[in-house]
């Protein structure tokens, strides 16, 4: 049940060690299209068609946790097989490539055997996976089955994200891929390993080696932005939504591989975000329960430690305390966060699922908030791999103790899930109000990646959104903007993308504050705000539909 807007508008909280009483919070001022629009939402509580159109609609800034490879629909990737001509094997419904020999089927048979498309569907998805069933093993088994069709189409995969996204009423995306997979494992496997982890760097350089991986990645791109363009028509007079959608991509590191290749992968991702900005960060994937993940936990931070002193300008978001008792042995669960935070100096932190199990956890959340180091909150996913819902879930420790939270979808094809469905199980879960959660949309565009200046000033986790000096004053979202409000928006990416957000909001919060029904949604009319610069653009350069879009490397 919603509560009332009277018990939902507090919104930080004073920072105590253990054992101190807490300090009152700080209230959050409200509008009266924020109270309206928190009215509307409390009377619909119980009408799930009009529900559902509220959070489909709300804007919901940007999706900061996001697998490519597991982000497309599992129709769309089996369509994709088919067209590609690969076979399924029967045995494991994986995806190989032609011909189809003895034990496989044509993948183009899904498209008339409604069984063997819900065969596929089912093993490549978490779509009717039983509540008691293992979810962590089959959701992670779930990309090794479709690799062959999602690898070779980065760019088609995007340009089908990408217009989800915009259809989900967001504003940017930072997605997941793998630079130059194989080269960097060659490149690895070649120099060996050396504990000495500056020395080893240098063997990397020694000859161009990792600057070729550059190359190579940059190549990728290039080639996957091209086969964007011409999936999502970008440059022609029927653009595609995902042509007008910023774009970044973070590197992933598979953290299951040998320390040389961890270290490779992590050296060539910050190398990457320091000399291409499509590329903006680095973090470590795969189950971070793994034998070698947890063997070697410590061995990365350091890795990552070192590396960030080399490459100072490359981003860090890193995969930490996805981890839940008895899955994970109380060992394991003692630390990751807390590593991830003051060794590795991850900037924001995705899951963090496990932190009240770690160590002296309450200084880790007081540091992370100091730091403003975000935690990105995929809860769908949460629920399917570690079985963690409701009470169980820190949501509510990292917002009462000041740490900026984002809301994401992880790997929502696989997941069977979209932001909206994240926003509105957070509402209905944690009796979120309407500004509460239109802080949450606003700090996912505050913890992005995006270069430039942002709209609000000082913590916003702590003190709340309040415009920075050059647009104190102004309306925000507002076209006529005054002179040094519209210098920044036109120099700073981020700013922006955050005034267009703010505008949504305006026009969101008219169509929504009033009676619950069919003239509410008729009022919401597209924005007619211009979009802002794309990967490649230069800061505040006009921006055409489509114009500097690049496209990632692969899950």
């Amino acid at each position: 049940m919603l509560r009332p807007l009277a018990l939902a508008l507090l919104i930080s909280s004073t920072l105590l060690g253990p054992g101190q009483a807490q300090a009152a919070p700080v209230p959050r001022p409200v509008t009266v299209g924020e109270r309206d629009t928190d009215a509307y939402l409390d009377a619909v509580r119980h009408e799930p068609r009009l529900l559902g159109d509220f959070f489909r609609r709300l804007p919901k800034g940007a999706d900061l946790h996001h697998h490519l490879s597991g982000a497309a629909t599992t129709e769309y990737l089996i369509e994709l097989a088919a067209e590609d001509g690969l076979c399924i094997e029967t045995a494991t419904t994986t995806a190989l490539a032609p011909p189809c020999g003895t034990g496989t089927r044509p993948a183009a048979d899904a498209r008339t055997d409604r069984a063997f498309h819900e065969a596929i569907l089912r093993a490549w998805s978490m779509h009717g996976f039983p509540p008691d069933g293992n979810g962590h093993d089959h959701f992670f088994a779930t990309f090794g089955k479709f690799a062959a069709v999602s690898e070779p189409h980065r760019g088609k995969l995007l340009a089908e994200v990408a217009d989800d996204v915009a259809a989900q009423n967001q504003f940017y995306l930072e997605t997941m891929v793998t630079p130059a997979a194989p080269a960097a494992e060659r490149l690895a496997d070649e120099v060996g390993w050396d504990s000495d982890l500056a020395r080893l760097h240098g063997r990397l350089t020694a000859g161009g080696g990792l600057d070729r991986l550059v190359a190579e990645a940059r190549e990728e791109a290039d080639a996957a932005d091209a086969e964007f363009r011409a999936a999502a028509r970008c440059g022609t007079g029927r653009p595609r939504p995902a042509c007008a959608l910023p774009v970044r991509w973070i590197s992933h590191v598979l953290r299951e591989s040998s320390p040389e290749r961890v270290f490779t992968r992590i050296a060539l991702g910050m190398r990457l975000a320091e000399r291409d900005p499509r590329f903006v960060a680095v973090t470590l994937v795969q189950p971070e329960d793994g034998e070698v993940a947890l063997r070697d936990y410590r061995l990365h931070m350091r890795m990552l430690e070192h590396l960030r002193g080399v490459y100072p300008r490359a981003r860090l978001t890193l995969h930490a305390g996805e981890l839940w008792p008895g899955p994970a042995k109380p060992e394991d669960l003692a630390f990751h966060i807390r590593q991830a935070v003051r060794v590795a100096g991850a900037e924001r932190v995705g899951h963090g699922v496990g932190l009240v199990h770690e160590h002296d956890w309450r200084r880790t959340v007081r540091t992370m908030a100091a730091r403003e180091i975000a935690v990105e909150v995929p809860f769908t996913s949460n629920a399917q791999i570690l079985g963690v819902r409701g009470d169980e879930h820190p949501f509510g420790v990292y917002r009462r103790h000041g740490v900026p939270v984002v809301l994401a979808t992880d790997d929502p094809g696989v997941s069977r899930t979209d932001i909206s469905a994240e926003y509105r199980y957070a509402a209905e879960t944690y009796d979120l109000s309407y500004p509460e959660l239109k802080d949450l949309a606003r700090a996912s565009l505050e913890y992005a990646f995006l270069p430039g200046g942002s709209l609000w000033r000082g913590s916003p986790a702590r003190d709340g959104y309040r415009l920075t000096a050059a647009c104190r004053g102004e309306r925000p979202g507002d076209p006529a903007a005054g002179p040094d409000c519209r210098r920044l928006l036109d120099t700073s990416v981020k700013a922006a993308v955050q005034w267009r957000q703010e505008a949504a909001f305006r026009q969101f919060e008219q169509a929504f504050g009033g009676t619950p029904g069919m003239g509410s949604r008729d009022r919401f009319r597209p924005l007619t705000v211009p979009v802002v610069p794309g990967p490649g653009a230069a800061p505040g350069a006009p921006r055409r539909a489509g114009a500097g879009r690049r496209s990632p490397r692969r899950r």
